[in-house]
């Protein structure tokens, strides 16, 4: 039988509630109130609702309210169903609330809302993965566990494939629908997870967690924080990369679905075909290929570099995700909300760290690359190093 059937009398609890709240949360989180302002920012810009320079400042209050949102997300440790709830409602919120932002509105109003889902977004993807990694290993099917991180994609493909079709009307109105969509998943989400994971650890769990704890937990956490360094600049810059190159929004726009469905259809693969893989060979493996990807559209400036990138990176970067948070769950069995918030907090530190070494650079040149291109290399040079120091850590099983 398999492990998503549904219960029978005298059978285990049926797992398909917990995988699809987990895959709906992250979908609502990350996609919408995390990454929904990358496929935007460009119709914004275009409508005139905010200038280049907000939109960098609206995008690093999103970056520190993530980090906020990572640092204080222990405080919901011991109930991680009731913190999810919590943070879904106010994603939707504030993206509701985002149709109202820009011209000819306070431009502090923009960077407060996105600061705000900033801290939503990091409080429902540690909730979600102590939720259901944890749920699942209760029910015996810990592997389930992969398959949550397919909403990441599931999400910024949804919200990319929303922005890119209706790119011809008012980004305000793409705002509102997308807080609907939000508003009608946290619903779910709430409905799917209410009285579930209220079970505390089992004995086994706690032996597991005394054997394990602080075994290698600072590289882990140093490797996911230059995960976040690494990985930002396409990740923010993407859909603006493409616009550069066409102004059509039917054209620049499918850069973020295709990196969106790359992410969705890479965790499938990784969930069905490589869960034996070790943890750590799986991450190096990832941050490789995502090397490749953030070093590609700063060297060739073409559309099919930037689609290129869009697949490589968008492909990649939630597999590192999910072995990187799934090592922390098998680190900590009894409790993994906390080392989970650390890693989300280096992940986030290292977001904010790309922005502003951009703009430390300044707008010169040297030898030859701007800015943007250096913060690229360096990243890129950033993630060959850790995937190295990962895949000779994956020799021993993870």
């Amino acid at each position: 039988m398999s492990e998503l059937s549904l219960a029978r009398p005298g059978a285990r609890p049926a797992n398909g509630p917990v995988v699809l709240g987990g895959i709906l949360a992250l979908a609502v989180a990350m996609g919408i109130g995390r990454f929904a302002f990358t496929p935007l920012l460009p119709l914004m810009l275009r409508d005139g609702a905010l200038s280049a320079a907000a939109g960098a400042e609206w995008a690093a209050a999103n970056y520190a309210g993530y980090l906020i949102g990572a640092l204080t997300a222990a405080w919901f440790s011991g109930d991680p169903g009731r913190g999810l709830r919590l943070s879904l409602a106010g994603v939707a919120l504030t993206t509701l609330a985002m149709a109202g932002a820009g011209h000819p509105a306070p431009a502090l109003l923009g960077a407060a809302l996105r600061g705000a889902a900033g801290v939503f977004s990091a409080w429902a993807l540690v909730c979600a993965s102590g939720w259901c990694l944890a749920e699942l290993a209760r029910r015996q099917a810990p592997r389930l566990g992969a398959w949550i991180y397919t909403g990441v994609g599931l999400g910024i493909a949804l919200a990319g494939i929303l922005a890119w079709l209706g790119g011809r009307q008012p980004a305000a109105r793409l705002w509102l629908e997308l807080g609907v969509v939000a508003a009608l998943g946290a619903l779910i989400v709430g409905l799917l997870s209410r009285g579930q994971g209220a079970h505390p650890p089992g004995l086994a769990e706690r032996e597991a967690a005394a054997g394990t704890r602080g075994a290698g937990q600072g590289a882990l956490i140093l490797c996911y924080g230059t995960f976040g360094f690494g990985y930002i600049v396409p990740a923010t810059f993407l859909p603006a990369m493409a616009r550069e190159l066409t102004p059509d929004p039917l054209v620049f726009g499918l850069a973020w679905p295709l990196f969106g469905l790359a992410a969705m259809v890479s965790v499938a693969v990784a969930a069905r075909r490589l869960a034996g893989v070790p943890r750590r060979r799986l991450w190096a493996a990832a941050q490789g290929i995502m090397a490749l990807g953030t070093v590609l559209p700063l060297t060739v400036h073409a559309l099919w570099a930037v689609a290129a990138s869009a697949l490589l990176v968008g492909g990649t970067f939630m597999i590192a995700t999910m072995a990187g948070l799934q090592l922390a769950r098998e680190a900590r069995p009894d409790a993994p909300t906390p080392l989970l918030a650390r890693m989300t907090a280096a992940f986030a530190a290292g977001q904010i760290l790309g922005p502003l070494l951009v703009r430390a650079f300044g707008p010169g040149r040297w030898a030859g690359f701007d800015a943007l291109d250096l913060t690229g290399a360096l990243a890129t040079l950033l993630l060959v190093l850790t995937a190295f120091w990962l895949w000779r850590a994956g020799r021993a099983p993870a």
